[in-house]
């Protein structure tokens, strides 16, 4: 795993050890950001990086100009690799880590953000909710991004603009819907 572009292009991320996450693969990370691009500029973005697993999401962001990236993961192995993966990257005072479930997180967020990512174990059984519940941590003018199993759809929420399949994988992009 590494960083696709951006100031820290090309630099090696860890991937937590064991079967507990699932990192996104890099061709997978690098279309996220492709179909970010023409609608979302990511200068000076907060960034919210859900079921974390290496924080591979929002230290590409971070690259890409972010200028901050919180990260929630429960699993304490997975919050090591966050921590190590920030500390050589250099990124320590643009970042939070924290250590707890993301549910309760999106409950009582710490602020809002203007781009949140998820990934979520593909057998959450409370993934259909989690669209709306990313919305409600994100800027009026903001964006979230799901990762899901190819199985599931979301074409019917109504913050919904697009999904496209990547192998096992389904990226689904949200907005605030329009009134």
């Amino acid at each position: 795993m590494r960083i696709i572009a951006g100031r820290y292009q090309r630099r090696a991320l860890h991937a937590p050890s064991g079967r507990n996450t699932r990192p996104t693969a890099d061709r997978t990370r690098e279309a996220i950001f492709n179909l970010l691009q023409s609608r979302f500029h990511l200068n000076d973005a907060h960034v919210l990086d859900l079921f974390a697993g290496s924080g591979a999401l929002g230290l590409e962001a971070l690259s890409r100009g972010a200028s901050s990236s919180t990260f929630v993961e429960s699993d304490p192995g997975a919050v090591r690799t966050i921590h190590q993966n920030i500390t050589s990257l250099g990124v320590v005072d643009e970042t939070d880590v924290l250590r707890m479930d993301v549910l309760k997180y999106l409950l009582r967020p710490s602020r809002r953000f203007d781009l949140v990512f998820a990934d979520p174990p593909y057998i959450l059984g409370l993934l259909p909710t989690l669209p709306t519940q990313m919305l409600n941590v994100t800027e009026p003018e903001g964006y979230a991004v799901l990762e899901h199993d190819k199985r599931h759809t979301f074409e019917h929420h109504p913050g919904w603009v697009l999904s496209r399949p990547y192998g096992r994988t389904t990226v689904s992009l949200f907005e605030h819907p329009t009134e």
